[in-house]
């Protein structure tokens, strides 16, 4: 926190930086273990009446009473990283989107509108990398129209978390009634260490098409022409599997697209039975090898709050949060894309 040179905390923020990120310390009356005060670092997305609204990287809006600040400063608005590649939101936003890409797409302005079915959110959802080119509230209703001729409740992707992502946006879209359906968080990490983890190739079979076998150990069922042509698209897809499941499936599975310097990981499933042995590991392993051959030098992935095994995993090998990934559901939208967080 900032102190002046009596040694007091002061308040060194105004409206002028709302869109920044920042840190404060407000007065709370009843704290645990006698606190007074509580600290909120975030991006500072409205302050009006006398109330701030500062986002956090997670995407939780905090309100702040602004007669219960003691000190706040601008920090930077994306801290170092200790590990890992580095890489701004934007990039992986495009890498993402070009490893789930919807079957058809239309640009609103700089916005990009996806449809593919209804099969996952990412595949139906807007990407919104920019200026839509008109006023927000003519983009989303833009936006609701084009989804309502296909038949499709309407989303918008968020992050907040990184520099360049969208807690503006995001304020703005819930500020209208938008929904956050469903948070997740990409993560990012070095491939060679992903590679080396899974030990010398032993019963991982990689492919350039999911088979039937693999689509039975594919997590969402009933998989139709429009979900495999979305599984199928990226720059270089590849899909691995490891045969002798209990069920007439695979033991474990796993699909990799490989773009650029990127390698991104998704579907990395194992059969209940089998789980443990190290299976998941050794299908991301083989995986990142071909990524390595390709020329690929860093990972990404996504993985959902709750999923604390996954988490785990990647921990161990070597990937860390880069960024909270979001959707936001328009109000009256209530069917569901699909299922899953992509």
């Amino acid at each position: 926190m900032e102190i002046s040179a009596a040694g007091r905390l002061e308040v060194r923020i105004t409206t002028a930086d709302v869109g920044k990120r920042v840190s404060v310390r407000s007065l709370i009356e009843h704290g645990p273990s006698g606190e007074k005060f509580t600290d909120t670092v975030g991006v500072l997305t409205s302050w009006d009446n006398g109330v701030l609204r500062i986002t956090r990287k997670s995407g939780e809006s905090v309100r702040v009473a602004e007669s219960t600040l003691v000190a706040g400063k601008v920090v930077p608005s994306a801290p170092a990283r200790r590990r890992g590649p580095a890489a701004g939101y934007e990039e992986l936003a495009r890498v993402s989107a070009r490893a789930w890409p919807p079957v058809e797409s239309e640009r609103l302005g700089e916005w990009e509108l996806g449809a593919a079915g209804g099969f996952t959110r990412r595949a139906n959802s807007v990407l919104p990398l920019g200026d839509p080119g008109m006023p927000l509230d003519d983009a989303l209703t833009a936006v609701r129209g084009w989804y309502a001729a296909r038949g499709l409740p309407a989303y918008v992707q968020t992050a907040t978390g990184a520099e360049g992502a969208q807690e503006l946006l995001c304020a703005e879209l819930e500020r209208r009634g938008w929904v956050r359906e469903v948070t997740a968080e990409l993560w990012t990490g070095p491939l060679a260490p992903v590679a080396d983890r899974g030990g010398e190739p032993s019963g991982v079979v990689l492919s350039r098409e999911a088979d039937e076998a693999w689509l039975a150990r594919y997590r969402r069922k009933g998989v139709g022409e429009v979900a495999l042509r979305v599984l199928g698209s990226g720059p270089s897809v590849w899909f691995a599997s490891v045969p002798g499941g209990t069920d007439d499936a695979p033991a474990a599975i796993g699909r990799c697209v490989v773009d650029g310097r990127w390698a991104g990981f998704a579907a990395v499933e194992v059969d209940p039975a089998r789980r443990r042995r190290g299976l998941a590991t050794a299908v991301m392993a083989a995986l990142a090898r071909r990524a390595l051959d390709e020329g690929a030098s860093a990972a990404w992935l996504q993985v959902e709050e709750d999923n604390a095994g996954a988490r785990a995993m990647y921990r161990r090998l070597g990937f860390a949060a880069h960024h909270a990934y979001h959707h936001h559901r328009a109000p009256e939208s209530s069917a569901p894309a699909g299922d899953g967080a992509l």
